[in-house]
C-alpha cells in the first residue's frame, strides 16, 4: 500500500496516518489498476507487459533514443544561457555610464550654483541686502553639502572656504549693526526697529547659533538696563514694601516692546518670554542681595507680602507665556480639599475635567525667599503657642461638654481648628520652598501636636479618686443608695468621651497630614518626616481614656462584691430572686454603659474595647470576691449561682444594654463573658457537690473545673466550710488524682483540661433552673 499511488505524500516510506489515509480512500474508491490490487504479482506483471525477448529490446532502443533527446535538449539550453549573458553585460554596461553620466551633470549643476551663489553673497554682503542673503545663503550652505566628499579639490576647498568667510563678515557685520542700533551704555535706546535688522535676524537664523545668541543678550540687556538703575539696592523702591513696583514695570516694558519691536524678531525666537525670564533672574538675585543686606528689618507680614505678589507675578507669567526659554520646570503643587484638610486630593477630582497645567516659572523669583523663611517658620512657633493657650483658656472658661448637647461626646471644635491651621501652613510653606523649611515646619507640628494632646485632652481628664463612695453593706442589702458609688458624674463621662474622640480624629488626622507632608516634600527629605511618635501619643490618650471609664465603673462595683463577700451565705434558707448586690450592680451598669455608649457612637471599635476591658477586669475580681464567700451552704451555692447567671445574662447583653436598637455583641467579646462566667458557674456547682465520697468530688472538680492548681481547690474546701483535717486528705486525694501531664510538660500544678461547650453548660445551667424553681 505504501508503493501505491493513492499514497497521499508521494513517498516511499509513509507515516502511519498517511498509511491509514490511504487505506480508508482504498475503500471508498476502490481502484481497477492492477498495482493497486492486494494479490498483486510482479513477475506476472512483467512478463504482460514484456512477453518476449525482441520486446524487451525494443524497450532498450526506446530508451536510449529518449536519453538523446534530452541530451540535445539540455545543450541548446545553455547556448541560449550563454547569450542572455552576453546580451545582459551591454546593457549593464550602459546602465553605470548613464549613472555616472547624470552623477557628473549634476555636480556640475551644483558647482555652477556655487560659483554664483558665492559670487552673489558676497555682494549682497557688501551691500547689507540681508533680506536676500538670507535666502541666499542656506541654498549656498545646502548645495556645498554635496561637495564634502571632494574637498581634496583645491578648486572646491577654495570655494568652501569663501563661504565661511562670507558668514563670518555677516555675523560681524550684522552684530555690529545691532551694536550701533540699541548701544550697550546708556539707558536711552536712540536706534529702533527697522527692515534692515529684521532681514538681519533672518540671516542670524542660518549664521552660527552663537550670533543669535549675541544678539538676543544685547538686546535683553540693553532693554532691561534702565531697571538696574531705578531698583538699585539703595533706592527706596528696591526693598520689599514696593516689590509691585518692580512687576509693574517689567509689565510697562512687555508692552512697550510689543508695540514696537514685536515684528522685528522672528517669532520663534520667542523675544517677549526671553525679556521676561531674564528680569526674573535679574529681580532674584538683586532681591536676595538687598535682604541680605537689610536682613533685620524683615517682619512676617512683610515677606509674607512680597512672597504672595511674588507668585502671583509668576502665575500671571505662567498664563502668558509657555516656558519654552526655560531649561528647568518644577511641577507645580496641586491644590488640597477644602472640606477636609488632609483627605487625598483624588477623590474630589472629576476624571473628565482637565487637570490644571504645570507652572513653569513657579519659584524663578521666589526662591530667594527661602533663606528667610526661618522668619515665617519662627512665626508660626508663635502663632501655634498663642492657638494652644487661646485652646486652653477657651476650654477653662466654657467648661466640659454638657450632657444632651450636640458637644456631647463629640469630637472637641478646637482639634479641628488646629488642623485647619496646620493644613494652612503646609499649604503656604509648600509654595514658599519644598526643601529644609518644609522640615523645620513638620518640627514645629510635632511640638504642638504633642502640646495639644497634653494640655487639651490629657490635662483635661477628669482625676480619679480612690474614695468608694462611702457605702455600707446594709445600704446595698436594703437596694439604696447604689448610684452613689460612681466616681464620676455624667457631665464627666461625657467629657472623656468626648477627649476619647478628639483622641482619635487627632491620630487618623495625625496619619493624614504625614502623607501630605511627604507628597510636599522634596524626595530626598521623604525620610525625614515623621510622625509616629506623635501618633503614639495620642493612643496613649485614647487608652487612658477607655481606662478611666472601666475603673470607674469597676470601682462603682466595688462596694457591691464586697457586700456579696461578707453576706452570711452559710444561713440561707432559701433561694429568692436576685440579690441585691446583683441589683446594684445592675443599676451601674444600667446608669454608665448606655451613657458612654451614645457619646462613642461614632468610635464604636472603642466602645468595643471598653466592654472588652470592663469585662476583662470585673470577672476574675467577682471569681475573687466570690472565693471569700465562705462557708456556703447548699442552698446559699444555689443562690450565688442564682445571681452569676443574672449576672452573665447582663453582661451578656451589656454592649446593647438600654439601647432601643438591639444589636448582636461582638463575638470577641460574648467569647470573654461565657469563658469567664461558665468558670465562677463551676466553681458554684462544685461548691454544691457533696464531697462524700471524696474520690467522687475530687474527679468531679477536676473535670468541672480544669484547674489543677492546689491552691484553688484548697478555696473550693474553704467555701465548703470543710475542717482542717478533711481538707489535707482531700488535698492529698487530689494531687494523687490529677491526670498525668503529657510527655514533655513541665510537671507543674497548672494543667490544661477539655472544658465544657457552651452548649453543655447552658443545658446546665437550664437544670438548675429547673431544680430551683421546684425548691421554690
Amino acid at each position: 500500500l505504501c508503493q501505491s499511488r493513492l499514497c497521499v505524500r508521494g513517498q516511499s516510506a509513509c507515516q502511519p496516518e498517511h498509511l491509514l489515509l490511504s487505506y480508508f480512500v482504498c475503500q471508498v474508491f476502490p481502484s481497477q489498476d492492477p498495482l493497486d490490487r492486494a494479490d498483486f504479482n510482479a513477475v506476472e506483471y512483467i512478463n504482460t507487459l514484456f512477453p518476449t525477448e525482441q520486446a524487451l529490446e525494443e524497450a532498450q532502443i526506446a530508451i536510449q533514443q529518449l536519453f538523446g533527446k534530452i541530451k540535445d535538449i539540455k545543450d541548446k539550453a545553455e547556448k541560449s544561457e550563454q547569450m542572455v549573458k552576453e546580451i545582459t553585460r551591454d546593457i549593464k554596461q550602459l546602465d553605470h555610464a548613464k549613472r555616472h553620466l547624470t552623477t557628473s551633470i549634476t555636480t556640475l549643476n551644483h558647482l555652477h550654483m556655487l560659483a554664483g551663489g558665492v559670487d552673489s553673497l558676497e555682494a549682497m554682503t557688501r551691500k547689507r541686502q540681508y533680506g536676500e542673503v538670507a535666502n541666499l545663503l542656506q541654498g549656498v550652505v545646502n548645495v556645498l553639502e554635496h561637495f564634502h566628499k571632494y574637498m581634496g579639490i583645491p578648486q572646491i576647498r577654495q570655494l568652501s572656504e569663501r563661504v565661511k568667510a562670507a558668514q563670518n563678515e555677516l555675523g560681524t557685520q550684522i552684530l555690529a549693526d545691532f551694536e550701533e542700533a540699541f548701544p550697550s551704555q546708556g539707558s536711552k535706546r536712540p536706534g529702533g526697529p527697522s527692515n534692515v535688522l529684521r532681514d538681519a535676524c533672518l540671516v542670524a537664523n542660518v549664521l552660527d547659533p552663537r550670533i543669535k545668541q549675541e544678539i538676543i543678550k544685547k538686546f535683553i540687556r540693553q532693554h532691561l538696563s534702565e531697571y538696574l538703575v531705578l531698583f538699585q539696592e539703595n533706592q527706596d523702591v528696591a526693598w520689599l514694601d514696593k516689590i509691585d513696583r518692580r512687576y509693574a514695570w517689567i509689565k510697562r516694558q512687555l508692552v512697550d516692546y510689543e508695540e514696537k519691536y514685536g515684528r522685528m524678531f522672528p517669532e520663534e525666537w520667542c523675544m517677549t518670554e526671553r525679556i521676561a525670564v531674564e528680569f526674573c533672574h535679574i529681580t532674584r538675585v538683586e532681591l536676595a542681595k538687598v535682604m541680605r543686606t537689610r536682613a533685620k528689618e524683615i517682619e512676617v507680614k512683610l515677606l509674607l507680602f512680597a512672597i504672595q505678589r511674588t507668585t502671583n507675578f509668576e502665575g500671571l507669567l505662567a498664563k502668558r507665556f509657555t516656558g519654552c526659554t526655560l531649561t528647568d520646570q518644577k511641577r507645580p503643587e496641586s491644590p488640597l480639599d477644602p472640606t477636609n484638610p488632609f483627605l487625598e486630593d483624588e477623590l474630589g477630582e472629576d476624571p473628565k475635567k482637565p487637570k490644571v497645567p504645570d507652572n513653569p516659572f513657579h519659584g524663578i523669583v521666589s526662591k530667594c525667599f527661602e533663606p528667610h523663611l526661618y522668619v515665617y517658620i519662627e512665626s508660626q512657633d508663635k502663632n501655634l503657642g498663642e492657638l494652644i493657650d487661646r485652646f486652653v483658656a477657651d476650654f477653662r472658661a466654657q467648661g466640659p461638654p454638657k450632657v444632651g448637647t450636640e458637644e456631647g461626646g463629640a469630637v472637641l471644635p478646637s482639634c479641628a481648628d488646629l488642623f485647619v491651621y496646620y493644613k494652612k501652613c503646609m499649604v503656604q510653606c509648600s509654595q514658599l520652598s519644598t526643601g529644609e523649611p518644609m522640615i523645620a515646619l513638620t518640627t514645629i507640628f510635632q511640638k504642638f501636636l504633642r502640646e495639644y494632646a497634653w494640655k487639651i485632652l490629657s490635662g483635661n481628664l477628669p482625676k480619679s479618686s480612690s474614695n468608694s463612695g462611702g457605702l455600707t453593706i446594709s445600704s446595698l442589702l436594703k437596694e439604696k443608695e447604689g448610684s452613689e458609688a460612681a466616681k464620676f458624674t455624667v457631665d464627666e463621662l461625657c467629657l472623656i468621651c468626648s477627649i476619647l474622640s478628639t483622641a482619635e480624629y487627632c491620630l487618623a488626622t495625625t496619619q493624614q497630614l504625614e502623607e501630605k507632608l511627604k507628597e510636599k516634600v522634596d524626595k530626598v527629605l521623604v525620610e525625614r518626616i515623621n510622625l509616629t511618635g506623635e501618633m503614639d501619643t495620642f493612643s496613649t490618650v485614647i487608652s487612658n481614656s477607655i481606662q478611666l471609664l472601666v475603673q470607674d465603673l469597676d470601682a462603682a462595683c466595688d462596694p457591691a462584691l464586697t457586700a456579696m463577700s461578707k453576706m452570711p451565705w452559710q444561713s440561707v434558707e432559701h433561694v429568692g430572686d436576685q440579690s441585691p448586690y446583683v441589683t446594684s450592680i445592675i443599676m451601674h451598669i444600667k446608669q454608665n454603659v448606655p451613657i458612654i455608649r451614645d457619646n462613642l457612637a461614632s468610635t464604636r471599635k472603642y466602645f468595643t474595647q471598653f466592654c472588652i476591658k470592663f469585662t476583662n477586669s470585673f470577672i476574675p475580681k467577682f471569681i475573687n470576691h466570690l472565693f471569700r464567700c465562705k462557708p456556703i451552704s447548699m442552698v446559699g451555692a444555689e443562690q450565688l449561682l442564682l445571681d452569676t447567671h443574672s449576672l452573665k445574662t447582663v453582661l451578656l447583653d451589656l454592649p446593647s444594654i438600654g439601647s432601643q436598637v438591639l444589636r448582636k455583641a461582638p463575638a470577641s467579646y460574648t467569647k470573654i463573658v461565657v469563658k469567664g462566667m461558665t468558670r465562677a458557674e463551676m466553681i458554684l456547682k462544685v461548691v454544691m457537690a457533696p464531697h462524700e465520697p471524696p474520690v467522687v468530688f475530687v474527679d468531679n472538680y477536676i473535670k468541672l473545673l480544669a484547674d489543677g492548681n492546689p491552691e484553688t481547690f484548697q478555696k473550693i474546701l474553704d467555701m465548703k466550710g470543710l475542717k482542717r483535717s478533711e481538707q489535707s486528705s482531700m488535698l492529698e486525694l487530689f494531687r494523687q488524682r490529677l491526670p498525668t501531664p503529657p510527655s514533655g510538660a513541665d510537671g507543674g500544678p497548672s494543667l490544661s483540661f477539655s472544658t465544657p461547650t457552651p452548649e453543655q453548660e447552658s443545658s446546665r445551667i437550664r437544670k438548675l433552673e429547673k431544680l430551683i424553681k421546684k425548691r421554690l
